[in-house]
Protein backbone atom coordinates (compact mmCIF):
# COMPACT_ATOMS: atom_id res chain seq x y z
CA UNK A 1 0.00 0.00 0.00
CA UNK A 2 2.79 2.40 0.90
CA UNK A 3 4.48 1.88 -2.47
CA UNK A 4 1.21 2.40 -4.34
CA UNK A 5 0.68 5.75 -2.61
CA UNK A 6 4.15 6.88 -3.62
CA UNK A 7 3.71 5.58 -7.16
CA UNK A 8 0.49 7.53 -7.55
CA UNK A 9 2.18 10.72 -6.45
CA UNK A 10 5.19 10.26 -8.71
CA UNK A 11 3.12 9.26 -11.70
CA UNK A 12 0.76 12.19 -11.43
CA UNK A 13 3.43 14.76 -10.78
CA UNK A 14 5.51 13.43 -13.66
CA UNK A 15 2.59 13.90 -16.01
CA UNK A 16 2.11 17.44 -14.77
CA UNK A 17 5.71 18.38 -15.24
CA UNK A 18 6.68 16.54 -18.41
CA UNK A 19 7.56 18.85 -21.29
CA UNK A 20 5.59 18.21 -24.46
CA UNK A 21 6.81 18.39 -28.03
CA UNK A 22 4.50 18.91 -30.97
CA UNK A 23 2.23 15.93 -31.52
CA UNK A 24 0.22 14.88 -34.58
CA UNK A 25 -3.04 15.02 -32.66
CA UNK A 26 -3.41 17.05 -29.47
CA UNK A 27 -5.16 15.30 -26.60
CA UNK A 28 -6.77 16.81 -23.48
CA UNK A 29 -3.50 16.02 -21.70
CA UNK A 30 -1.55 18.10 -24.22
CA UNK A 31 -3.90 21.01 -23.73
CA UNK A 32 -3.66 20.68 -19.95
CA UNK A 33 0.14 20.74 -19.94
CA UNK A 34 0.42 23.53 -22.48
CA UNK A 35 1.62 26.63 -20.63
CA UNK A 36 1.50 24.97 -17.22
CA UNK A 37 4.09 26.45 -14.84
CA UNK A 38 2.61 25.71 -11.41
CA UNK A 39 -0.37 23.83 -10.07
CA UNK A 40 -2.02 23.59 -6.69
CA UNK A 41 -4.79 21.05 -6.04
CA UNK A 42 -6.64 19.16 -3.35
CA UNK A 43 -7.92 15.63 -3.93
CA UNK A 44 -9.52 12.57 -2.43
CA UNK A 45 -8.06 9.12 -3.04
CA UNK A 46 -9.62 5.67 -2.84
CA UNK A 47 -7.35 2.63 -3.09
CA UNK A 48 -8.78 -0.83 -3.80
CA UNK A 49 -6.88 -4.11 -3.94
CA UNK A 50 -6.91 -6.73 -6.67
CA UNK A 51 -10.14 -8.20 -5.22
CA UNK A 52 -11.94 -4.87 -5.40
CA UNK A 53 -11.81 -4.33 -1.64
CA UNK A 54 -11.20 -0.77 -0.44
CA UNK A 55 -7.98 -0.73 1.57
CA UNK A 56 -7.62 3.01 2.09
CA UNK A 57 -9.45 6.30 1.73
CA UNK A 58 -7.48 9.51 2.06
CA UNK A 59 -7.36 13.20 1.32
CA UNK A 60 -4.38 14.96 -0.15
CA UNK A 61 -2.76 18.10 -1.45
CA UNK A 62 -0.49 18.59 -4.43
CA UNK A 63 1.80 21.49 -5.33
CA UNK A 64 3.77 21.42 -8.59
CA UNK A 65 6.39 23.78 -9.95
CA UNK A 66 7.81 22.92 -13.35
CA UNK A 67 10.43 21.76 -13.98
CA UNK A 68 11.29 19.12 -11.43
CA UNK A 69 9.65 20.16 -8.18
CA UNK A 70 6.54 18.98 -6.39
CA UNK A 71 4.97 18.33 -3.00
CA UNK A 72 2.51 15.47 -2.55
CA UNK A 73 0.87 15.01 0.86
CA UNK A 74 -1.60 12.27 1.80
CA UNK A 75 -3.62 11.90 5.00
CA UNK A 76 -5.69 8.73 5.59
CA UNK A 77 -9.27 9.30 6.68
CA UNK A 78 -10.00 8.33 10.28
CA UNK A 79 -6.36 7.67 11.13
CA UNK A 80 -3.26 9.54 12.17
CA UNK A 81 -0.03 9.62 10.20
CA UNK A 82 0.13 9.74 6.45
CA UNK A 83 2.82 10.27 3.86
CA UNK A 84 4.67 13.23 2.41
CA UNK A 85 6.71 13.21 -0.79
CA UNK A 86 8.82 16.17 -1.90
CA UNK A 87 10.93 16.55 -5.03
CA UNK A 88 13.16 19.59 -4.47
CA UNK A 89 15.03 19.53 -7.78
CA UNK A 90 17.94 17.49 -6.43
CA UNK A 91 16.39 14.77 -4.29
CA UNK A 92 13.17 12.86 -3.86
CA UNK A 93 12.15 12.66 -0.19
CA UNK A 94 9.50 10.24 1.08
CA UNK A 95 8.42 10.68 4.71
CA UNK A 96 6.24 8.03 6.32
CA UNK A 97 4.79 9.66 9.43
CA UNK A 98 3.51 6.34 10.79
CA UNK A 99 7.01 4.88 10.82
CA UNK A 100 8.78 8.21 11.44
CA UNK A 101 11.02 7.18 8.56
CA UNK A 102 12.48 9.19 5.67
CA UNK A 103 13.70 7.66 2.42
CA UNK A 104 15.83 9.92 0.23
CA UNK A 105 17.47 9.35 -3.13
CA UNK A 106 18.98 11.66 -5.74
CA UNK A 107 16.17 12.60 -8.11
CA UNK A 108 18.07 11.54 -11.24
CA UNK A 109 18.75 8.07 -9.85
CA UNK A 110 15.24 7.28 -8.64
CA UNK A 111 13.20 9.02 -11.32
CA UNK A 112 15.13 7.87 -14.36
CA UNK A 113 13.60 4.37 -14.09
CA UNK A 114 10.05 5.62 -13.56
CA UNK A 115 7.52 7.80 -15.40
CA UNK A 116 8.73 10.65 -13.21
CA UNK A 117 11.85 10.97 -15.39
CA UNK A 118 9.78 13.67 -17.08
CA UNK A 119 10.35 15.82 -14.01
CA UNK A 120 13.45 17.13 -15.78
CA UNK A 121 11.12 19.00 -18.11
CA UNK A 122 13.26 18.18 -21.14
CA UNK A 123 11.62 14.97 -22.37
CA UNK A 124 8.79 14.51 -24.79
CA UNK A 125 6.09 12.67 -22.87
CA UNK A 126 5.56 10.37 -25.87
CA UNK A 127 9.13 9.11 -25.62
CA UNK A 128 8.23 7.30 -22.41
CA UNK A 129 4.46 6.82 -22.79
CA UNK A 130 1.81 5.91 -25.29
CA UNK A 131 -0.80 8.68 -25.01
CA UNK A 132 -4.25 7.88 -26.38
CA UNK A 133 -7.54 9.79 -26.28
CA UNK A 134 -10.49 7.73 -25.03
CA UNK A 135 -14.23 8.20 -25.59
CA UNK A 136 -15.88 10.90 -23.52
CA UNK A 137 -17.56 9.42 -20.43
CA UNK A 138 -19.15 10.77 -17.26
CA UNK A 139 -18.99 14.29 -18.62
CA UNK A 140 -15.19 14.16 -18.90
CA UNK A 141 -12.69 13.88 -21.75
CA UNK A 142 -10.40 10.94 -21.06
CA UNK A 143 -6.80 10.13 -21.93
CA UNK A 144 -4.96 6.88 -21.25
CA UNK A 145 -1.21 6.92 -20.58
CA UNK A 146 0.69 3.63 -20.87
CA UNK A 147 4.43 3.25 -20.17
CA UNK A 148 6.48 2.05 -23.13
CA UNK A 149 8.81 -0.02 -20.92
CA UNK A 150 8.20 -2.78 -18.39
CA UNK A 151 10.24 -1.16 -15.63
CA UNK A 152 7.70 1.58 -14.92
CA UNK A 153 5.98 1.65 -11.55
CA UNK A 154 2.44 1.59 -12.93
CA UNK A 155 0.65 -0.30 -15.68
CA UNK A 156 -1.63 2.46 -16.94
CA UNK A 157 -3.30 5.70 -15.92
CA UNK A 158 -6.54 7.23 -17.17
CA UNK A 159 -7.00 10.97 -16.72
CA UNK A 160 -10.34 12.75 -17.02
CA UNK A 161 -10.52 16.44 -17.97
CA UNK A 162 -13.21 19.11 -18.02
CA UNK A 163 -11.79 21.64 -20.44
CA UNK A 164 -8.25 22.33 -19.22
CA UNK A 165 -8.99 21.17 -15.67
CA UNK A 166 -7.93 17.73 -14.46
CA UNK A 167 -10.84 16.23 -12.54
CA UNK A 168 -10.03 12.56 -12.07
CA UNK A 169 -7.22 10.03 -12.35
CA UNK A 170 -7.48 6.23 -12.25
CA UNK A 171 -4.13 4.51 -11.72
CA UNK A 172 -3.53 0.76 -12.13
CA UNK A 173 -0.36 -0.61 -10.52
CA UNK A 174 1.58 -3.84 -10.94
CA UNK A 175 0.00 -5.37 -7.83
CA UNK A 176 -3.47 -5.16 -9.35
CA UNK A 177 -4.43 -2.26 -7.11
CA UNK A 178 -6.42 0.68 -8.42
CA UNK A 179 -6.15 4.20 -7.02
CA UNK A 180 -8.92 6.64 -7.96
CA UNK A 181 -8.18 10.32 -7.36
CA UNK A 182 -10.81 13.05 -7.61
CA UNK A 183 -9.51 16.62 -7.78
CA UNK A 184 -10.98 19.88 -6.54
CA UNK A 185 -9.95 23.41 -5.50
CA UNK A 186 -7.27 23.68 -8.17
CA UNK A 187 -5.21 26.77 -8.96
CA UNK A 188 -3.24 26.95 -12.19
CA UNK A 189 -0.08 29.07 -12.52
CA UNK A 190 -0.51 30.66 -9.11
CA UNK A 191 2.31 31.60 -6.71
CA UNK A 192 4.30 28.85 -4.96
CA UNK A 193 6.39 29.52 -1.86
CA UNK A 194 9.90 28.06 -2.16
CA UNK A 195 9.56 26.56 1.34
CA UNK A 196 6.71 24.33 0.16
CA UNK A 197 9.10 22.50 -2.15
CA UNK A 198 11.86 21.93 0.38
CA UNK A 199 12.18 19.21 3.01
CA UNK A 200 14.21 18.78 6.18
CA UNK A 201 13.91 15.46 8.06
CA UNK A 202 12.19 15.90 11.43
CA UNK A 203 14.45 15.52 14.48
CA UNK A 204 14.75 11.89 15.50
CA UNK A 205 13.38 10.47 12.24
CA UNK A 206 15.17 7.45 10.79
CA UNK A 207 16.76 8.59 7.50
CA UNK A 208 17.55 5.98 4.85
CA UNK A 209 19.76 7.03 1.95
CA UNK A 210 22.12 9.91 1.28
CA UNK A 211 20.81 13.09 -0.30
CA UNK A 212 22.59 14.70 -3.23
CA UNK A 213 23.95 18.17 -2.37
Amino acid sequence: MRKSIAVAGIALASLYMGALAAAPAATPLDRFLDGLRTLRAEFTQRLVDSRGVTVQEATGRLVVQRPGRFRWELEPKGAAGGQLMVADGRNLWFYDRDLDQVDVKPADAVLSATPAMLLSGTSDIRTAFVVESLPRAGGLDWVEVTPRTNNADFVSARLGFAGRDLKEMVLHDKLGQVATLVFGRTMRNGPVDAAELQFTPPPGADVIGTPST
